[in-house]
């Protein structure tokens, strides 16, 4: 005897093969990128809900059509304030949700085609903004270096200008990522898709991280296994979040700007990055 199924016992089944075992073992994608496809997944399911009344476990593919789709990216645009970026994120999420289910049964392959055929949204261009390099010794001088908080956060700011890295990477480099004592002194960086580069190092930024490991990291299991950086409350340390940095950032930016009018009006991680890069152009660097 069969047992009845629900409508969305097929879709929910996707989703869970989809998310535990296609992104996680098959394709072997970071736990922050598999957040983005859940989330994608659960926002367009609580469209569903909020628009058409339809409760989670009621959902079906019978619901996934290109109209349905279009109009969840006019939703998250227009009532949900997501910028176009985030849109096309999630459609792009919605989309490779569809295509593995396609390729895992063939019957949906009408709905992943149907889908597939709906736009991106069109963003703005938008100029690439960096800080001069006054603006950006105006911020370098904020941090209180009489405090170890102020030797921390000088050490980021620093780091962050020469590597070129975004804030996540950031965070997420140990102390045995570095290597100082190599000919060509460099770092390991682990990127988006768990990818890892080496970045090389201005002897001046060696300087600063061997005094900064010195004072910072004395046990050996620490230099070994620890946060480059980190917070420590009650006596154990724990990884800085990319929160943190980014309102430090905002705090030292604000405080910047009333000694240097220079300094722009929201400074970020990603400015940053962006002010390297322009940097090293100016330098005759070649821009790709």
């Amino acid at each position: 005897m069969t047992r009845n199924r629900k409508p969305g016992d097929q879709f929910w089944q996707h989703v869970r093969n989809y998310l535990t075992v296609n992104l996680t073992k098959i394709r072997d994608l970071s736990p922050r990128t598999v957040v983005v496809y859940r989330q994608s997944i659960a926002m367009y399911c609580s469209f569903l809900k909020e628009k058409n009344g339809t409760e989670f476990s009621r959902v079906s593919f019978e619901h996934v059509t290109r109209d349905s789709v279009m109009k969840f990216i006019y939703w998250l645009r227009d009532e949900k304030s997501c910028g176009v970026s985030t849109g096309n994120l999630r459609l792009s999420s919605l989309k490779s949700f569809l295509k593995y289910c396609a390729d895992e049964d063939i019957s949906l392959y009408s709905v992943y085609q149907e889908v597939k055929k709906v736009p991106l949204m069109k963003a703005p261009k938008t100029p690439v903004h960096h800080m001069s390099d006054v603006a950006f010794k105006a911020l370098l001088a904020q941090p209180d270096c009489g405090t170890e908080k102020g030797v921390r956060n000088r050490m980021i700011l620093i780091l962050l200008y020469d590597t070129g890295t975004r804030v996540q990477e950031i965070v997420d480099i140990k102390v045995s990522d570095l290597h100082l004592e190599a000919r060509n002194p460099f770092i390991l960086v682990t990127g988006k898709g768990s990818k890892t580069r080496s970045i090389p190092l201005m002897d001046k930024t060696v300087s600063h991280l061997k005094e900064y490991v010195r004072r910072f990291h004395t046990d050996s299991v620490d230099v070994v296994s620890g946060s480059l950086f980190y917070s420590s409350r009650s006596g154990i340390h724990h990884m800085l979040s990319t929160d943190t940095v980014s309102v430090m950032l905002k705090n030292y930016g604000e405080a910047a700007r009333r000694m240097c009018p220079e300094v722009p009006a929201r400074v970020h991680p990603h400015l940053i990055r962006h002010t390297r890069a322009m940097h090293l152009y100016r330098c005759g660097m070649p821009l790709s």
